[in-house]
């Protein structure tokens, strides 16, 4: 059951089980090899669907992305949900007293088969959409809201649930098998397993219609981000550079208009366009195009469908006797409360809002000296703001994008985690394993010094139609060990735009420090070394500390000397430019501190509010003239395609996650600035993955970085890292507390 319920949270997006980031777990892998293909085999053909079947061949076995068929889904998840509520009506109908042994074993065990078709349901979900995938998923939604509830509300399987949890100090359980007792039973009480009659039954009601909402809020959104394509042709291209252009090429050829160029209307492609581009007529329509997606009255507008979502989840929180949906978000948080999250956010605002006036102020400057005759608008700001970097640092960004070569950067995202994690990665031969698109590689992540296997690492990394937008991590199986080890299987996925053939793919330093980012999720999956799946699980605004902390390794020297390289002569990165790189470090902070937090501010806002005739768009103005949001820029997040928080519960009441978790970043960040060996002090670095990667949830995230730092972290090394001035004590003191 574990399996499948964490799995299922990524696919309708619902609070389930320790649910966080987006994996499948599999099921029991015979240790001879041979039996294992023969069961596999033989389970394949009962079954009749490859999506159910165990997974076979090498490294544990694996999925078979390449005999993957989208008329096998429906069927597979069906029968998927029918042999997991089997194996929980087994554990409910033992007449023996409730036992770690004969209720939370089977549930960790249970789910294997469905766990096994959700990995294949995220890929059509996340890598491989497409309209008939859309109406499956639409289908689906309200089917798996109501398996969810079958589970958490069963009432026998929570009273066995509960009489452990009641006992579990005089059991004989250890401390992993304690954590997931606690994590289990909580997870049951905060998703209405206490509610009985009527609201037992409003409670599943309400979970099926946010399924249905989930699903056609971020299907809305992908069709907007499908269906406003620019093609332009050569004299629109003005200021970008030759890589985008060739880029743009390439990617109008795919679509069909040879001879043009292609902005499609993602993030990856926008955000390079308003950086570069003279016209500015285009970098407001492309502009205009990417932050209205959801947002066009049409039929793929999302507003009503977010006053739903919010009226639905303030009743269902309101059944459990919480004021509003963000309190009962956040009480397994490590916020804990609304007020401590808004106490970090407000802490930091004042300072972020006054540095993008100072930018502003910059911009308009170098605008009023070239007489253009214009005032800084939001499709303006980052163009005149790489402007103002050349001036201020006589540094340009497409000068740095030649240095940084999608593979040499995957290199060295090697490298760093070979001296962390002791991590080898090699290459898997082509067609060892399966693989669902010919972009995606696999490698092989070995122990460096014992030669052990530890999983394998998927790299899907270029935009295509019905790849959702932006970059991701996930996960086809987990670490665990109670049921014969399971080693992991992780991917990370992105959009970065394929160059022509034989060109090398250069990114920008943001893009570069995301594809950083994302590695640090995979290696918190590779890292794991917990014996239960439940433990594997996540707490949101903490998770996401481990991928903020690795981005700190790009600019390592270690790296910058040895992987930045010209993508054409091959020289390194000269000392000046990389100077002018560090100088440069707290650049723009303004804008980047600002349109996060106001998305987040949005979030907790939204979640706090009264949903009763909530109009969305109206809210989000008025609360953001209440904020004294700058004019010359917009929300990170605009709500109708604020997919974090409205195509699932992920992010919901979280968002502020990002900025939590990046109080530990900048704090464990000095700890290895402050040590003998820099990042790559072998101490500090055991200590690292130790107590903050290998335990995953085993352990309270609070203690588990008390027990790497010594102490709590302070909001003083954030502010330090932004450049912002320290908050006075009495705003920043609460949120600094961990």
């Amino acid at each position: 059951m574990r399996q499948a319920l964490i799995v299922l949270s990524a696919a309708v997006g619902l609070a389930t089980l320790g649910g966080c980031d987006q994996k499948a777990k599999q099921g029991e892998v015979a240790k001879d090899t041979v039996k294992a293909e023969q069961s596999s085999a033989a389970s394949a053909q009962q079954a009749g669907n490859i999506l159910l079947a165990e997974w076979t061949g090498p490294y544990g076995g694996v999925p078979a992305f390449d005999k993957m068929r989208l008329e096998d889904l429906k069927p597979a998840i069906e029968k998927g949900i029918e042999l997991n509520l089997a194996e929980i009506d087994a554990i409910t109908a033992d007449p023996a007293e409730p036992t770690f042994a004969n209720t939370i074993v089977p549930l960790e065990r249970g789910g294997a088969e469905l766990g096994r078709v959700f990995s294949y349901y995220g890929i059509w979900s996340g890598n491989l959409s497409s309209p008939e995938f859309r109406k499956i998923q639409q289908e689906l939604a309200p089917q798996l809201a109501e398996f969810e509830s079958k589970i958490t509300q069963n009432a026998q399987l929570f009273k066995r649930v509960k009489a452990i949890y009641d006992q579990r100090e005089s059991m004989d359980l250890d401390a992993e098998q304690k954590r997931v007792v606690e994590l289990i039973y909580t997870q049951f009480a905060i998703n209405g397993a206490t509610l009985k009659g009527p609201a037992k039954e409003r409670y599943a009601e309400i979970n099926q219609r946010l399924a249905e909402l989930y699903t056609k809020f971020a299907n809305n959104v992908l069709a907007d981000e499908e269906g406003y394509d620019i093609f332009l042709n050569k004299g629109q291209l003005a200021g970008l550079p030759d890589s985008y252009i060739a880029a743009a090429a390439a990617l109008a050829k795919e679509k069909g208009e040879k001879g043009k160029y292609a902005i499609t209307n993602t993030r990856s492609s926008m955000d390079p366009f308003l950086t570069y581009s003279d016209n500015r007529a285009l970098r407001k329509q492309v502009w205009s195009n990417y932050y209205s997606r959801g947002d066009n009255g049409d039929t793929h507008d999302n507003n009503a469908i977010i006053a739903e979502i919010l009226k639905l989840r303030d009743e269902r929180v309101s059944l459990l006797g919480f004021d509003n949906y963000a309190q009962w978000r956040l009480q397994d948080r490590m916020a804990k409360s609304p007020e401590r999250a808004l106490t970090l956010m407000e802490a930091v605002w004042p300072a972020a809002v006054a540095r993008v006036e100072e930018e502003v102020a910059d911009m308009q400057a170098v605008a009023d000296a070239e007489k253009a005759g214009i005032t800084i608008e939001p499709w303006d700001y980052r163009y005149y703001s790489e402007k103002v970097r050349k001036a201020k640092y006589d540094l340009n960004s497409d000068e740095v994008k030649q240095y940084l070569q999608l593979d040499k950067l995957r290199e060295a995202m090697f490298y760093v985690a070979g001296e962390l994690f002791n991590f080898e990665f090699t290459p898997v031969k082509a067609g060892t394993v399966p693989v669902f698109h010919e972009d995606v590689k696999v490698w092989e992540v070995t122990d460096r010094t014992s030669g052990e296997h530890i999983g394998l690492w998927y790299l899907d990394p270029f935009a295509r139609t019905g790849k959702r937008s932006g970059a991701w991590a996930t996960m086809y199986r987990d670490h665990s060990t109670f049921d014969g080890k399971k080693t992991v299987l992780s991917s990370n996925n992105s959009n970065f735009i394929k160059g022509s053939a034989g060109e090398p793919v250069l990114v920008s330093w943001d893009d570069a420090e995301t594809f950083f980012h994302e590695f640090g999720h995979a290696l918190h999956f590779l890292a794991s070394n917990v014996t239960y799946p439940t433990l594997n699980s996540g707490v949101r605004d903490y998770t996401e500390f481990q991928s903020q902390l690795l981005e700190r390794w790009l600019s390592t020297d270690a790296v910058i000397d040895n992987y930045l390289v010209h993508y054409k002569t091959g020289e390194p990165i000269p000392e000046d430019l990389v100077a002018k790189i560090k100088k440069a470090s707290k650049f723009n902070q303004g804008f980047a501190t600002t349109e996060y937090l106001a998305s987040a501010l949005m979030d907790m806002r939204l979640h706090t509010a009264d949903p009763e005739g909530l109009d969305p768009d109206r809210f989000e103005r008025e609360t953001l003239a209440e904020l004294g949001m700058p004019q010359e820029l917009v929300m990170r997040h605009r709500t109708p395609h604020f997919g974090h928080i409205f195509s699932g519960e992920g992010y919901s009441a979280g968002y502020y996650g990002y900025m939590w978790a990046d109080v530990l970043t900048s704090d464990a960040s000095e700890a290895f600035a402050e040590s003998e060996g820099g990042f790559y002090d072998k101490e500090v670095a055991g200590r690292l993955v130790k107590h903050l990667f290998a335990p995953r949830n085993a352990m309270d995230p609070a203690q588990a970085y008390r027990a790497f730092r010594g102490r709590d972290a302070r909001i003083e090394a954030l502010m330090r890292d932004r450049g912002f001035p320290a908050p006075e004590k009495k705003d920043g003191a609460a949120a600094a507390k961990r």
